[in-house]
């Protein structure tokens, strides 16, 4: 009886599995590095939503951020024959090598956020972290010359860690913008290990040594919320110090909301996500993707032929106050309803 329970249960499983996926072009299985970050989280979400909108159905495996673990889940996943892979690397280095074997049996590979250069790939999304730094340089100048009636001051940068090309690509595009305004004082200092407890004591420590900062710039949304903390431990308030973070995640939302956070420059979670279904059937039916100019959710985005690849590079946005509240930013976690189309 309890081998016929199960065996009922089983069916049952797969009955209301199997219609959802009856007529898809096929698995793609989405190695994603880690699911303790909600930017991680809700990748699974439109990633799953997006590829669904072209007929993949999506299979994802957690590598819980170890690097030997999602070695072996792509050598499990080869074996599988999926349509192609997605893959965000934990180790960006490390994972060459399966990206290698992958195509070698014939399986195309998508790089999803975390770029590789290393070793040819499918697709590659990717956030336009330089203009990530623009961004948030156009947004400096203007909150400067608002409050001082020039753009002039100082200016703490809190970067990630420094190994990471994510936080030195945003730093390169901001500290370009800024070097016409020489009245500009920058002070930069990395939060080692993207740990927030590392931005936190910076924050604090420059507020002894510099106390006429005027703006705070942070690579990271939650190094922002140890900034704040910082800032309350000296008596400040919302709004005595400017503050600017990147990568557009809930909390750097709810300080917006709270008056903490003047601006944050938006990592495009959604248009990346999108971008990889936009091309997949091109991707797993080895076809030609042509460079040029794409409008992804909106966003205008480029895509070109690297060493590496055809790889698109979409541009972020700024949030304020005016349009915090829009579902288009990831941090507000509604994914948007847009059904994908994929090019031709």
């Amino acid at each position: 009886m309890r081998r016929l329970l199960t065996a009922s249960i089983a069916i049952a499983a797969m009955g209301v599995v199997s219609p959802a996926f009856a007529d898809t072009k096929g698995k793609i299985y989405y190695m994603v590095p880690t699911l303790l970050d909600e930017f991680q989280t809700e990748s699974v979400n439109a990633i799953t939503k997006f590829m669904d909108d072209v007929g993949y159905e999506v299979v994802t495996l957690n590598a819980d951020n170890k690097t030997d673990l999602q070695q072996s889940q792509m050598n499990d996943t080869i074996l599988q024959k999926p349509s192609a892979i997605i893959l965000a690397a934990v180790d960006f280095n490390a994972l060459a090598p399966s990206i290698d074997k992958a195509r070698a049996a014939g399986i195309p590979v998508m790089i999803f956020d975390r770029q590789i250069t290393s070793t040819p790939s499918d697709l590659t999304s990717v956030a336009g972290t330089i203009e990530i730094g623009q961004v948030a340089a156009g947004e400096i100048q203007r909150l400067l010359k608002e409050k001082n009636g020039a753009v002039k001051g100082k200016v703490l940068q809190v970067l990630g860690d420094p190994a990471d090309p994510y936080s030195l690509d945003i730093q390169k595009g901001f500290e370009d913008k800024m070097k016409e305004f020489p009245g500009v004082q920058i002070i930069s200092l990395p939060a080692m290990q993207w740990e927030a407890s590392n931005a936190g004591t910076i924050v604090s420590d420059q507020m002894v040594a510099n106390p006429d900062i005027d703006l705070i710039f942070l690579h990271a949304a939650h190094l922002s919320v140890a900034a704040v903390a910082a800032l309350e431990a000296k008596g400040k308030k919302p709004g005595d110090v400017m503050m600017i973070s990147s990568n557009g995640a809930p909390v750097g939302l709810d300080l917006i909301r709270k008056g903490w956070l003047n601006v944050e420059v938006e990592q495009p979670l959604y248009a990346q996500a999108a971008a990889l279904a936009m091309f997949a059937d091109k991707v797993v039916n080895k076809q030609e993707i042509k460079p040029g100019n794409y409008n992804v959710l909106g966003l205008d985005s480029v895509m070109t032929i690297e060493k590496w690849g055809p790889n698109i590079k979409i541009p972020g946005a700024a949030i304020t106050k005016e349009n915090v509240d829009e579902p288009r930013f990831w941090g507000n976690l509604k994914a948007p309803a847009d059904k994908i189309m994929p090019v031709q």
